[in-house]
């Protein structure tokens, strides 16, 4: 079963409105940050200590998991809580999302380039797949300089009212369409 734009669009404001009533705001790139923690106090075991005067109980010997009180240092020491199981889970709902997938016969489950792209480069599975990674690193990184990342600033946020992620939104526009229209040279077409 393939779900159009508008059903997707709807089921996924569902799931915030969801999660921002039950729980919490849906924020995903601090949850990079504590796996890189969780990996660096595994090689240094001094990284994160437990401290009765900070805040969370716990601070940390590197200043951006400090700060806050040490709330990173904190999710560090105790990766368990609901924003990592959150990152983990929607790994696992991809995955379980395409081995579920029916197959028909003589297509595949999921078209691997998309249209744009072959016009563009050709049918050239490992550069797509490059160019998807390094466009992952790449938000990644201006997601942490920015304090959060489109599913915290601009999803929840708007969904919240949030000037800034009103101003973030549109600022990811800004900058993604035209950088798909150079990159993909005008191709146009679909992903049929």
């Amino acid at each position: 079963m393939y779900w159009n734009w508008k059903t997707g669009g709807i089921m996924l404001g569902l799931s915030f409105f969801l999660a921002v009533a039950a729980i919490k705001p849906i924020g995903v790139s601090t949850q990079f940050v504590i796996a890189d923690g969780i990996m660096a106090a595994a090689v240094d075991p001094t990284l994160i200590q437990k401290d009765k005067k900070a805040k969370s109980g716990y601070s940390s010997s590197n200043a951006y998991l400090n700060k806050s009180g040490g709330k990173y240092a904190k999710s560090v020491a105790k990766p368990l809580n609901y924003s990592f199981v959150f990152v983990l889970s929607m790994f696992l709902g991809g995955l379980l999302g395409r081995i579920l997938t029916k197959k028909e016969a003589g297509k595949p489950v999921v078209k691997q380039i998309p249209y744009t792209h072959v016009h563009r480069f050709k049918n050239r599975v490992l550069l797509r797949y490059g160019l998807t990674f390094a466009g992952g690193v790449i938000v990644l990184w201006g997601a942490r300089l920015a304090g959060g990342c489109t599913s915290g600033h601009m999803m929840s946020g708007i969904m919240q009212t949030s000037i800034s992620g009103y101003i973030f939104a549109a600022a990811a526009f800004l900058a993604a369409i035209p950088t798909a229209r150079f990159i993909y040279n005008n191709t146009g077409g679909t992903n049929e």
